[in-house]
């Protein structure tokens, strides 16, 4: 039987919101060269992937995370799938801001949250790791108990993982890059002989020996 993990990274491969292009890279705003576009948000059009995704995400809060009370969306990306899981967990669920409003009650945390809530993150994507520790932390000063966060992809990158030890965030995702090079080379999405530079890619952005 196929796996979570293998069922979300062909999901996310028959989409495009994981591309692989390694002969022609992508370049991200911090100037570093990619080889690889990810845009999960395109699993939100698509009813089997989101079906998919969705359902995923639920089993796993349940699984890692069984004393969870609320969930919480990184804004933006991860507010529909908090919005989507939160319903089939029933579950209350809300988002936090990238900075607090400059009007009205000027929250950054959307939606009720009680001093001592346990709160599960739901995030789409984990790179360096920084964007969802400061979610993290936000919720902990406003006096959240945050069990960890939730993701559907992450590269794995040593960095992202150093940072998220060292803020002692678990996450949990529900497919990994080398996982998804992998059958993208499997089912020809990629040559075979690119998995090697992806990952070379992947162990050290910065350095662009991989590229040919």
């Amino acid at each position: 039987m196929e796996n979570i993990s293998e069922l979300i990274a062909k999901d996310l491969l028959s989409i495009k919101a994981v591309f692989f292009r390694p002969n022609e890279p992508f370049t991200w705003a911090s100037g570093i060269k990619s080889p690889v576009y990810c845009d999960n948000r395109l699993t939100l059009t698509n009813v089997k992937v989101r079906t998919d995704v969705e359902s995923a995400l639920a089993e796993t809060i349940k699984k890692e995370y069984p004393e969870v009370e609320v969930l919480m969306g990184t804004s933006t990306a991860g507010i529909a799938h908090a919005a989507i899981t939160g319903h089939l967990l029933s579950l209350p669920m809300g988002y936090v801001r990238s900075g607090s409003k400059d009007h009205g009650r000027q929250n950054q945390i959307e939606g009720k949250l009680e001093k001592g809530q346990k709160v599960v993150v739901v995030e789409d994507l984990i790179s360096t790791g920084g964007s969802v520790i400061e979610v993290v932390n936000v919720l902990r000063e406003a006096g959240a108990e945050v069990l960890g966060v939730v993701s559907i992809f992450t590269y794995g990158m040593k960095k992202g993982l150093d940072r998220l030890a060292e803020a002692n965030v678990k996450n949990v995702s529900l497919t990994n890059f080398d996982l998804i090079a992998k059958i993208a080379a499997e089912e020809k999405y990629i040559e075979e002989e690119a998995v090697e530079r992806l990952i070379q890619f992947r162990n050290n952005p910065s350095d662009e020996s991989w590229i040919r």
